[in-house]
């Protein structure tokens, strides 16, 4: 096990959870929960960039350019 200081209890969740999901050890239940939290951020953030990207589909870019006086050429 790591060596992080953990109560009996949570040592006797972790090794029941380590039997019930056949891992070798702590350590690698630990490894597969931590990956399993951070592919859930990583989904949660790819579905918000997708929705913030879809919203953009509706700006009228050109109108915008004019609006802000921005356009690298000359009308």
């Amino acid at each position: 096990m790591t060596s992080v200081s953990v109560s009996f209890e949570v040592r006797r969740q972790l090794n029941s959870m380590r039997a019930l999901g056949n891992f070798s050890s702590v350590d690698e239940l630990l490894l597969h929960m931590l990956k399993a939290h951070r592919l859930i951020h990583i989904q949660t953030d790819g579905d918000r960039l997708r929705s913030r990207i879809t919203e953009l589909d509706d700006i009228d870019v050109a109108g915008l350019i004019a609006r802000l006086d921005l356009s690298p050429y000359e009308e």
